[in-house]
This record gives C-alpha cells, structure tokens and sequence, in this order.
C-alpha cells in the first residue's frame, strides 16, 4: 500500500526538476524564414508599378541564397513583395543579401524612386500591443502630445533614482506615479 504513493511523488518531483531546468524566453526565435520588401512610388497605378518596379526586384532576388519562393501584390502607389526562404537559412545572411539586390535592382527603376522598406518577419518585428488614448477634457493634439512626450519619456524614468520607479519580473523599468 507505501509503495502506491511512490509514483505521484516521484512524477511531482521530475517534473518540478524540468520545471526549473526548462529555457524561457518573452519573445522566442520563431525562425520564420521571411523578409518583406514595401516599395511606395505615388502617381503610378498597378500595372505600372509591376512594370517599373516589382518586376527588376523579383528578377534580382532570384539570386539571393536560401530563397524558395517570390510573391509580390502591386497595388496603386506601392509595390509589396514577400521573400520566402528554406528552413534553416541564416536570416541575417538573407536580409544582408536582400539589401544589396535591392540596390542593384535600383539603378534600373525610375528617377525619384525611393528607397523601400526592408522588413524580416519574426516576432519583434510584430506589435503585441497597442496602446489607446482617449479623453472627455482634452483635444487630440493634447493627446497626442501626452503621448510622444509622456509616456515615449517614461524609459528615461528608469533612471532616475528619484521617479519612483520599480522593476517587474521581465526586467522592464514600470514608472510609479508620483504626484
């Protein structure tokens, strides 16, 4: 009947011993191996834009390492393509590929063209939040003040001994108000 109770401890035990030997992470490597290009060109309509633009970037990524697949959308004043790698591509290496093709792909579109956005997809890249403000006293232009010149500066509370301030226990610096 002693020997019942064994396998419950035991079970408990291990699996607070894995509990404590288990890696954590707030934002894990997802390892997605992609990389989005956004090209804004106002004044050209869709088929324009596949036909001075989207169309040298996709010729040149062709040539990048690791690349399995090209997709692009092109809408009215912006051109989006998306790169897809193999698995186990070094995303770093892809992303500096991915610039000089860019580059190159340049000096063959129209004169005024901008440089695009170069964005790789993983889980910092993506907002896990949104922070909202609204008010019955104060007008948007207050708000927005607040916003760009209250909270954006609440990081440099962190140091300043005298503001209040605590730790959470992801290691983020939280302001405490104070008066």
């Amino acid at each position: 009947m002693c020997r019942d109770h064994y396998l419950p401890i035991a079970v408990v035990l291990l699996a607070l011993f894995a509990l404590r030997q288990m890696a954590r992470d707030i934002f894990p490597t997802l390892n997605i191996p992609t990389i989005y290009v956004a090209q804004p060109f106002g004044g050209m309509d869709a088929e324009q834009m596949e036909e001075y633009l989207t169309y040298y970037y996709e010729y040149h990524f062709l040539y990048i390492t690791g690349i399995e697949h090209v997709e692009s959308k092109s809408i009215q004043g912006i051109a989006l393509i998306k790169l897809q790698f193999h698995p186990g591509t070094d995303m770093s290496q892809a992303l500096a590929e991915t610039i000089a093709q860019v580059n190159r792909a340049r000096a063959f579109m129209p004169p005024g063209t901008v440089p695009p956005f170069v964005m790789r997809f993983d889980a910092g890249s993506v907002p896990v939040g949104n922070l909202v403000f609204s008010s019955d006293s104060h007008t948007v232009p207050e708000l927005q003040d607040a916003a760009l010149n209250l909270v954006r500066a609440t990081e440099w509370l962190c140091e300043t001994p005298r503001a209040g301030t605590r730790t959470t226990a992801f290691g983020r610096c939280m302001a405490a108000a104070n008066g």
